[in-house]
């Protein structure tokens, strides 16, 4: 599943290329073809992001609510658009792009007080202006679950995946199993000021990095990380290997049904 860069990436990608413009909007698939029908060619106003969310305007109060899930995809391309395949969920047309949406959890119009409520349910967000990393705090502190777990629940804090999770963990030093609230809350405004760092490089270069440049492979003198998620990271997806910073194996486990990985050393 996308984490919450690429979301807040895909939001700037349709602003770029529709926002101000009236798209022709379709649904070839069929699932969303009666929304996509009051849509057409209207005026596309706003785009937007919270977590794994993204949320696109038309005309003053029509949003158009979308979720990846796990197998969601967006594909953009120049105009003129193929034909399109009979999996696009919906497709924005204009005169010089389009962009199709394929297999997303969920596609669906919604009114200013739907879209209200998605964000009254999810945690503040790294990488909006007004999240507010204290209710987060709040939250963590009075938990006995572990801040792996809780750095996982959307509801605390939106946008951060396995990867950023495994990753802000390991720069600073945190066991994963700790409880939240043992969490200093010096520890925690690190972490939060870590996540905004990382997550807004992450939408500027639409990928992960997490290693300090002390630690990139032309810094060690060792080969690229070679992943298909791409991307210079201490522990995620690195199980067995050894640690960048002191030798020991990296480790896995299952926790609330995903793989962590962290360093036994270091945190």
């Amino acid at each position: 599943m996308p984490e919450g860069h690429t979301i807040h990436r895909l939001a700037q990608d349709y602003a770029e290329r529709f926002q101000g413009t009236a798209p022709r909007v379709t649904s070839p698939q069929g699932k969303f073809s009666d929304a996509a029908a009051l849509l057409d060619a209207s005026v596309l106003t706003a785009t937007e992001a919270h977590g794994k969310h993204l949320f696109l305007r038309f005309r003053d109060a029509d949003w158009v609510h979308i979720h990846l899930g796990l197998f969601g995809k967006v594909g953009f391309g120049d105009a003129p658009a193929p034909p399109p395949t009979d999996t696009v969920r919906l497709r924005l047309a204009n005169g010089t792009a389009y962009v199709d949406l394929r297999g997303p959890t969920t596609c669906a119009l919604i009114t200013d007080a739907e879209k209200r409520a998605v964000h009254d349910r999810l945690g503040p967000d790294p990488l909006r202006e007004d999240a507010d990393p204290d209710a987060a705090y709040r939250r963590i502190s009075r938990s006995r679950t572990t801040i792996a777990a809780l750095l996982m629940d959307q509801k605390i804090v939106a946008g951060v995946g396995n990867v950023y999770r495994a990753e802000v963990l390991f720069r600073h030093g945190i066991d994963p199993y700790r409880a939240g609230k043992d969490l200093t809350p010096a520890e925690w405004d690190a972490i939060w000021a870590d996540l905004v760092a990382l997550m807004g490089e992450g939408v500027r270069n639409n990928r992960i990095d997490t290693v300090r440049p002390e630690h990139t492979p032309e810094a060690m003198g060792r080969p690229p990380r070679v992943d298909d998620h791409g991307g210079e990271v201490y522990v995620y997806r690195r199980a067995t290997l050894p640690c960048h910073i002191c030798g020991d194996g990296i480790r896995t486990a299952d926790l609330a049904a995903r793989n962590l990985f962290w360093c036994p050393t270091c945190q």
